[in-house]
């Protein structure tokens, strides 16, 4: 090999030193927020594994650590709470029940009415969404008849139709979408009655048959809404007969581990979602129709608690919700028979009403847990 590689005599472990200066050591992994004073180049290894990271991005506390080894788990941000362009409401249905195949793309830049990104294969609602790193996913849903298994995928980069890349195990709606670093996920929702079954498809190009994980969740749900973090997906709330306000998750390492977290404040479901360390929620299915936004932390098992925000409107069933770095965003939705189009946006930062940013193309509902943001 050329050249050499210095020694850390004299440093602190686990203090950065300069890109090439050495190897900077330490017994646990680099965190994101660990920042180089080198900059990117910057060497790292984990004492106690022996795995070895490089500094490929040094945005301060937003760094990326690759691992440069045959060992596995790159230090980065998880992509779905790390959106910076756009979010997006597919399909749903208008007053009358009337379905439609739109995608509305909103930039997080620009406070604006909605742009049309394409169309979905087939015009439906009761969908539920997840995204890569570079597509939006739209599966399930239902046409007015039958129930549909489709799962569609578009480019977020680009304006394009999407295109029919695979199937879920069944026909279905209402499922909560769910997004993890590597798969989309739909839970619960109505097939033949509500049920507890996972369903998930990889992100992999010509991989994207979906397979079920089994019946994770203990309590069959229709409507619930979905929430993600880097480890587990979230099942809130639902409308089985009853509202339901327990919150569950589930391990994405093995899709298996489940636990009961908390209780939503109110019971309520069918709400948008977003992710930013939290899951919030807004907008309730059952009679009365509510402005409240709630927010539970990921890093810890709890209640959700009011987040002392408030939509701009009392909103009520399946609207969209999605996230950029430092606003929830909140899709049309309904309230009674009435569709609506405001675009909602709120700080993380402070308690304050949502500001309507914009419409959507078209009034619209059951564009169930979005959560297409890139």
């Amino acid at each position: 090999m050329s050249g050499t590689v210095g020694t850390n005599s004299g440093r602190v472990s686990g203090s950065i030193g300069s890109a090439g200066s050495g190897i900077t050591t330490s017994s646990s992994d680099p965190e994101v927020d660990t920042n180089p004073s080198g900059g990117v180049g910057t060497v790292f290894t984990n004492t106690t594994s022996g795995e070895t990271y490089v500094c490929t991005d040094d945005t301060t506390d937003e760094n990326v650590w690759t691992n440069v080894g045959d060992g596995t788990g790159n230090v980065a941000l998880y992509h779905f709470a790390n959106a910076s362009l756009y979010c997006f409401a597919p399909a749903g249905n208008t007053s009358g029940s009337s379905n439609v195949a739109t995608i509305d793309k909103n930039a997080f830049a620009s406070n604006a009415n909605s742009t049309d990104q394409g169309d979905v294969t087939s015009a439906r609602r009761g969908n539920s969404c997840a995204s890569s790193t570079t597509h939006g996913y739209v599966a399930g849903g239902y046409t007015g008849a039958p129930f549909v298994n489709i799962i569609d995928r578009f480019a977020m980069g680009s304006t394009a139709n999407s295109t029919d890349v695979g199937d879920l195990t069944s026909t279905g709606q209402t499922g909560a979408g769910i997004t993890s670093s590597t798969h989309g996920h739909v839970a619960c929702g109505t097939y033949t009655s509500a049920t507890r079954d996972v369903k998930r498809w990889s992100f992999a190009s010509g991989s994207e048959a979906g397979t079920s994980l089994g019946d994770l969740i203990s309590v069959a749900r229709n409507y619930p809404v979905g929430g993600s973090s880097e480890l587990y997906g979230y099942v809130m709330g639902s409308y089985s007969g009853s509202p339901v306000s327990q919150i569950e998750k589930f391990a994405f390492a093995d899709n298996a581990t489940t636990a009961d977290v908390g209780d939503l404040v109110s019971t309520s479901n069918s709400m948008s979602h977003c992710e930013d360390g939290y899951v919030w929620t807004s907008g309730q299915f059952s009679s009365p129709a509510d402005d409240k936004i709630e927010k539970m932390a990921t890093a810890s098992d709890n209640n959700s608690t009011d987040s002392g925000s408030s939509l701009s409107v009392t909103c009520g069933s399946n609207g969209a919700g999605n996230a950029s770095k430092t606003y929830g965003y909140a899709m049309g939705g309904a309230v009674g028979g009435n569709h609506g189009d405001v675009v909602d946006r709120w700080p993380y930062a402070s308690s304050s009403t949502a500001s309507d940013v914009g419409d959507l193309t078209v009034v619209r509902e059951g564009i169930t847990s979005a959560g297409c943001q890139l």
